[in-house]
């Protein structure tokens, strides 16, 4: 009542006076009034409630259970009000076996693309091949290091060849390709066509392999037609000193420039290593953990995961207002959350182990760290005009700084053993 006698402009009384209680309370309304009064109990309890789950309470989960309505009611009939509050709380994380982590065994698979010492002389060739001239071919059928344009065709079949059918993703009109790539094609596809002549049609069936990158022509057999176009043979200069600048510039002889690229190629090499073992380690600790997952969680974790892709097509793509908005739109969202449940889940349970260990074994991280990646993180957010809640930001840069040291400290203390696939 106090508070409506100071806000209340009630004819005949100036603001702030004193104002007989039955004469407001006709002014302001009984009912406004209880309702004012159990919201003013909700705001003054609801923090004292939430004491019990201090440092447990997941943000933005908190939710009054008892209506609205149900609590004016009480209030009014028995001038009391008690009222339910459900809030999730940070889910127990459990190890199997019990501290599980401290005895990881990872096998690291590396891609063999990624050595250090075949990518620096693939790079070489490749700037060596860009000072070479194309010169068409005429007289002769196909070799190793030619250039040839083909027009390629395939068709899917059966293995009684009673089904035929087009694969649109195989086919391709004046194809240049370079026969030093051929370990970037279908396996085979190279010695097939190897001495073919100018005009000239081969077919031959070919399998697609398990490991092939689209999922949906793995295991296919298909039959390949393909007709020789044109044929060209490359003119290159001798690798040597004289080169050293076009091919690497500030570099004066050519073991500078193989040098330089082995360099480039290691730290690739390393960063490539690092990742696949991190991959490899959480992966790890997602199969060792049992946890019940909040849905406020999951889908704190999801709108972030989302709002980080929106950040990387506005930087690829410049979408316009309507754009933006479309695809923030709370349907978008949604159906995001729903196509990549089981991502989201696994990164939670990645972030979860994470969080644990890193409070188990007592790691630690700057201030300063901290402070800085905040700061890194907000200059995004308002170069690409994004809007941002700086206490979200700080958890979300807290939660990858203690991945970080927790990666750090796995890594030393796990049985790692790398191979090459």
């Amino acid at each position: 009542m106090n508070e409506f006698m100071k806000q209340a402009k009630v004819p005949g009384f100036r603001p702030g006076k004193n104002v007989p209680e039955s004469i407001l309370l006709s002014y302001v309304g009984k009912q406004n009034v209880l309702k004012a009064t159990v919201e003013s109990v909700l705001k003054r309890t609801l923090p004292h409630a939430m004491s019990s789950v201090t440092g447990r309470a997941l943000r933005d989960s908190v939710r009054i259970a008892t209506k609205f309505s149900d609590m004016e009611k009480d209030y009014s009939s028995h001038n009391s009000l008690r009222y339910d509050v459900i809030v999730d709380v940070a889910p127990e994380v459990k190890w199997i076996p019990d501290n599980g982590y401290k005895n990881l065994k990872i096998i690291v698979e590396l891609d063999s693309d990624i050595n250090a010492k075949g990518a620096s002389e693939k790079e070489l060739r490749r700037r060596q091949k860009s000072l070479g001239t194309l010169r068409i071919v005429t007289d002769r059928g196909l070799q190793i290091g030619d250039v040839v344009v083909l027009d390629i065709s395939a068709t899917k079949i059966d293995k009684d060849k009673s089904n035929v059918q087009n694969i649109p993703d195989a086919e391709s009109k004046g194809f240049h390709f370079d026969t030093e790539d051929g370990d970037k094609v279908l396996p085979g596809f190279l010695n097939s066509i190897i001495g073919i002549q100018q005009g000239e049609k081969k077919s031959f069936p070919l399998v697609f392999p398990e490991s092939w990158s689209q999922a949906s022509l793995r295991g296919v057999h298909a039959q390949f037609t393909v007709e020789y176009k044109e044929l060209f043979y490359r003119d290159m200069p001798e690798l040597d000193d004289s080169l050293a600048d076009k091919l690497l510039p500030g570099c004066t002889t050519l073991q500078q420039v193989k040098d330089s690229l082995f360099q480039k190629c290691l730290e690739v090499e390393q960063m490539a290593k690092d990742q696949a073992t991190d991959n490899a380690i959480l992966d790890q600790l997602t199969k060792m953990v049992e946890v019940d997952i909040p849905q406020s969680l999951f889908e704190e974790q999801g709108r972030q995961l989302y709002g980080a892709k929106l950040l990387e097509i506005q930087a690829n793509m410049k979408l316009n207002e309507q754009q933006l908005a479309s695809l923030s739109s709370p349907k978008a969202v949604n159906e995001y959350l729903e196509n990549q449940k089981e991502n989201i889940t696994k990164m939670i349970k990645q972030n979860l182990a994470v969080g644990d260990i890193f409070k188990r074994e007592n790691l630690q991280f700057s201030t300063e760290e901290l402070v800085k990646e905040v700061e890194n993180s907000i200059t995004e957010f308002k170069r690409h005009k994004q809007e941002y809640d700086e206490e979200r930001v700080r958890d979300q840069v807290q939660e990858v700084l203690e991945g970080a040291k927790v990666l750090e400290w796995l890594r030393e203390h796990a049985e790692i053993q790398y191979i090459t696939r």
